[in-house]
Parts: C-alpha cells; sequence; structure tokens
C-alpha cells in the first residue's frame, strides 16, 4: 500500500449473505461486475426451520461440547427436543448453540428440561390462542406452501399471475413448486 511496485499474491474470496443477490443485481442495489467477479460457486444452505432433522444431531453435538467444556454431562429431555424441533430458529444455528450453552450453563442436573429453556422456544410447541387454549403452531414453511399452492389453484395454473399476487419472482415459484413436488 503506498507503494510504486507491484507485488503479486494469491487469494481466495468466500463471500456470504442472506440476500438474495440476482435479485439485488435486477433493483440495481448491487454491482453486476462484482455479482460475477463472486459468484463462482454459489452454495445455498437452507435455514434450519426447513431442516428440522439436523436439530437433533446439532443439540447433541452442542450438548457434547459444552459438556466437555464443563466437566458435566447434559442431557435433553424428550419434550425439551420437541421443543427445540418445534421452534423456527431465526437466528439459526448460532441460536441453536447459544440456547443450549445458555442450559448447560444454567442448569444445575444434568438433565435440561422444557423450563429450563428460553420462553422463547419452550412456547414454540403451543401458544395460548384469545380463548384461552393452547393451539399447535403451524410452521411458516407449512403456511408458504400452502398459500402458494392454493394461489396457484387459483389462478387456474397461471403461475405467472400466481406470482405476481404472491409478490415473488417467476423463478421462486417455480423453485418452490419444484421443492414441493420432490417432497411428495
Amino acid at each position: 500500500m503506498g507503494s510504486t511496485k507491484s507485488v503479486s499474491v494469491n487469494v481466495r474470496v468466500l463471500a456470504a449473505t442472506n440476500r438474495d443477490l440476482e435479485q439485488a443485481v435486477a433493483q440495481g442495489s448491487f454491482r453486476l461486475d462484482l455479482f460475477y467477479r463472486l459468484n463462482v460457486l454459489n452454495l445455498r444452505v437452507p435455514p434450519l426451520r426447513e431442516r428440522r432433522e439436523d436439530i437433533r444431531l446439532l443439540a447433541a453435538k452442542f450438548l457434547e461440547q459444552s459438556s466437555h467444556s464443563s466437566g458435566r454431562s447434559h442431557e435433553l429431555s424428550d419434550e425439551a427436543m420437541r421443543a427445540l424441533v418445534a421452534h423456527d430458529w431465526p437466528g439459526n444455528v448460532r441460536e441453536l448453540e447459544n440456547c443450549i450453552e445458555r442450559c448447560c450453563a444454567m442448569n444445575s442436573g444434568p438433565v435440561i428440561h422444557t423450563v429450563d429453556l428460553p420462553s422463547s422456544i419452550s412456547g414454540s410447541l403451543t401458544r395460548p390462542t384469545p380463548t384461552g387454549v393452547d393451539e399447535r403452531v403451524v410452521p411458516l414453511s407449512v403456511v408458504e406452501k400452502q398459500t402458494i399452492l392454493k394461489t396457484v389453484t387459483q389462478q387456474n395454473g397461471d403461475k405467472m399471475l400466481a406470482a405476481k399476487l404472491l409478490g415473488i419472482g417467476k423463478t421462486t415459484l417455480y423453485r418452490k413448486l419444484k421443492e414441493y413436488e420432490a417432497a411428495l
């Protein structure tokens, strides 16, 4: 820096984002040339709420790490594990890791129960309704799927109109429909 002599370097750039960069380029909020420089290998890692089967494995790994570092053995009760799986994890894997670490630090016994979980997570199994009756919470991914399929049906299969009504791009709609077919 500040020199007039060139120095060759061999570097690799790893970039991650939760934004749709193709859409940002189309809207003009992200430079096209930079997008093509960065977009060599594109990996989409779905959020934890879309791969709930991983929650048990990750929780076990984080329990093992916390138990090892604290010198105390911890395990999750079945009900606590159900609450973890039911939670949507807006903070993704980091939120799960912090939750397990907090439970291990705050819990005096070896078994972590639902009451030991943060209220935002222990309340994931049921939520009180205005009538006071507990009702099962429907995951956002299920609501999204139902809405998309219902809209396409209401538009007699016109996917372009359905995408416009849903406020999503046609590519997103086709990708979602393909995911739903694969799940059958």
